[in-house]
């Protein structure tokens, strides 16, 4: 294995009464000051955070603040790393669920993974409780979408569409709303929790669910509440908007297509809002799941 380059060698640690002084300037107001002294923090790597961390606890507001934003940086970093080697070892059909979760902690390294797939699991557990599975499948699907919808009360969210957050399920379940391929990743969720034979299904321009069944098949638009479509309000759409029928979109998106999908929305985002650290880190991610 080669050697890595100079750059990215971390430096020496500082002793401790450097590392006193680099905080200390870490509060300071001069932005030039700033700039130098954060380059020079985070040239350490990693290893920084152990002598950072006790500083997050700050009662300087403006020091705890920077050094919040120096550790949350590492994280990012971190989690960058684990999302980067999650998609090299996996191949087309994986645990969708994993990997966007991986990519979620990208943007928010500190959240609780586990207490929000035990949120999905205690709402799982009430559909249990709740659904007659003996009962059509129509109506398994009526009060699935009842407990999500009208109960729990998520809705697409159609006033900001474009809005970043509405592709990360941390802040769609914070706030109930989501974009169309994001609610249907709750909804993939929870069904693969009761056992349901659900799956996504990549239209062009919007992203549904399917139901299938060898006596039972219907489209589920989530982002629309859950409104029932037939494969051929589906192919009116497809033709509608320009596409052709032959093209796989009715077929059911793999784990890989659908996180690609993913991060190509937010690439676009972050593209339109000009956050070009941003829209660099997706088209690392877009390069390594296009193999």
């Amino acid at each position: 294995m080669n050697p890595p380059a100079a750059s990215e060698v971390p430096a020496k640690q500082p002793s401790p009464r450097q590392r006193i002084a680099l905080v200390s300037l870490l509060a300071d107001e001069d932005p030039a000051v700033l700039r130098m002294v954060r380059s020079k923090v985070l040239s350490f790597g990693p290893v920084a955070i152990e002598w950072l961390r006790p500083f997050a606890l700050s009662g300087d507001p403006l020091l705890r603040r920077r050094v919040r934003e120096i550790l949350g940086h590492f994280g990012r970093q971190d989690a960058d790393n684990q999302f980067l080697a999650f998609c090299m070892s996996q191949g087309e059909d994986f645990n969708l669920e994993q990997g966007v979760w991986l990519l979620t902690r990208t943007q928010y390294p500190e959240i609780n993974v586990a207490g929000y797939q035990a949120l999905l699991d205690n709402y799982a557990g009430e559909l249990r409780e709740s659904i007659d599975f003996s009962a059509e499948p129509r109506d398994i699907l009526r009060a699935l979408n009842r407990y999500l919808f009208e109960h729990l009360r998520f809705q697409g969210d159609e006033e900001n569409y474009y809005d970043a957050e509405n592709s990360y399920p941390n802040r769609v379940m914070d706030r109930r709303t989501g974009n169309p391929i994001s609610l249907c990743l709750i909804y993939l969720c929870l069904c693969r929790r009761l056992h349901l034979p659900v799956t996504g299904i990549g239209l062009p321009g919007h992203f549904i669910c399917r139901y299938q069944s060898s006596r039972f098949e219907t489209y589920i638009d989530v982002f629309n509440k859950g409104k029932f479509l037939s494969k051929a309000d589906c192919i009116q759409y497809l033709v509608q908007t320009n596409h052709g029928l032959g093209d796989g979109y009715l077929a059911p998106a793999s784990p890989r297509r659908t996180l690609m999908r993913i991060c190509a929305n937010l690439h676009q985002i972050y593209l339109h809002r000009e956050q070009s650290e941003e829209v660099g880190r997706f088209q690392r991610y877009l390069v390594i799941l296009a193999k």
